[in-house]
């Protein structure tokens, strides 16, 4: 039934997902309501689940656009269900920005591929790295990615190599100048966050241990299957799943070193693991076994999401 739901993309489809999205942001928005509703915070909640839809969206055009799906609607359905374990984050700016420009980073590298214009497409995809790192710093772990990414497809080009390093120029340069002129403590605040925390004693509820056991088994399988599935896949695609596959390490290193540690931190690796799922889905044969999948997806990310209200 699943698969035959979301197996083509259709307006119903995207409408599930959206209507699905706009029912749990507000169920948590209820939940960890904390001050007076004003206009001022209804146009932020708006904001904040606009870049929800944004980094949905965005995942799904980078699949679409290079061939790492079919034209399916899983990419969205995964990518909204494995939200469902991090219910704090739908209410996180932060991370939500941070995580929403890596994704536009991730956008410009997996397209590196085509070789069209790859100057541009490595200073954006850093200086996205750097914008999100503003927001989270540790998201600046990222910027590996980039020189993976060059190293797959424009290392003989030295001058590309100093792309990423203009790129940081150029960001710290705006960000210190809007700091000076709008607020000075941006600076600060931004330098107290390149603290490392590699403790992982952050735990008060059974609920989180539960979530963080239940997304690690998910992401240890379907790493490990697209890994032994590899060779079956285009040869012209390995590319980018091996970058799908680093964003998705570099997300766990993200959540390994970041200070204010909390699950909500492995939001960096959603959108990596809703394309591996897509991909192993798409690529089974066996119609029952894909069925149990997306419906262990469904009923441990409901109750995942409602154990933790």
């Amino acid at each position: 039934m699943f698969t035959s739901l979301f197996r083509k993309s259709t307006p119903l489809n995207y409408s599930i997902v959206i209507l699905g999205v706009v029912l749990f942001y507000f169920l948590v928005q209820i939940h960890f309501v904390t001050n007076v509703f004003t206009s001022i915070n209804a146009i932020e909640k708006i904001v904040l689940l606009a870049i929800i839809f944004g980094s949905i969206f965005t995942t799904n055009f980078i699949v679409k656009k290079n061939g790492l799906s079919k034209d399916s609607a899983y990419t969205v359905f995964f990518y909204f269900l494995l939200l469902l374990f991090f219910p704090n984050v739908w209410n996180n700016k932060s991370l939500l920005l941070s995580n929403f420009f890596i994704l536009l980073a991730i956008r410009r590298l997996v397209s590196l591929q085509s070789l069209k214009t790859p100057k541009e497409k490595i200073f954006d995809a850093s200086l996205w790295v750097f914008v999100a790192a503003m927001f989270h710093f540790w998201s600046i772990i990222y910027i590996i990615l980039v020189f993976i990414a060059i190293l797959f497809h424009a290392a003989r080009d030295y001058r590309n190599w100093f792309l990423p390093f203009i790129a940081f120029f150029t960001s710290c340069s705006v960000f210190v100048l809007f700091a000076l002129i709008f607020d000075k403590s941006w600076i600060s605040q931004l330098l107290s966050d390149t603290t490392v925390n590699y403790k992982i004693d952050y735990f008060v509820k059974p609920s989180q241990n539960l979530a963080l056991s239940v997304y690690t088994t998910i992401g240890l399988y379907f790493v490990l299957s697209l890994l032994m599935s590899m060779s079956k896949r285009p040869l012209m695609l390995h590319t980018s799943y091996k970058k799908v596959l680093w964003a998705f390490f570099l997300g766990i290193a993200v959540f390994i070193v970041s200070t204010n540690k909390s699950n909500d931190l492995l939001v960096f690796t959603v959108a990596p693991l809703a394309v591996m799922i897509t991909s192993y889905i798409e690529m089974a044969q066996i119609k029952w076994q894909k069925e149990i999948i997306i419906a262990f997806l469904i009923i441990s990310g409901f109750i995942a999401f409602f154990y933790q209200l």
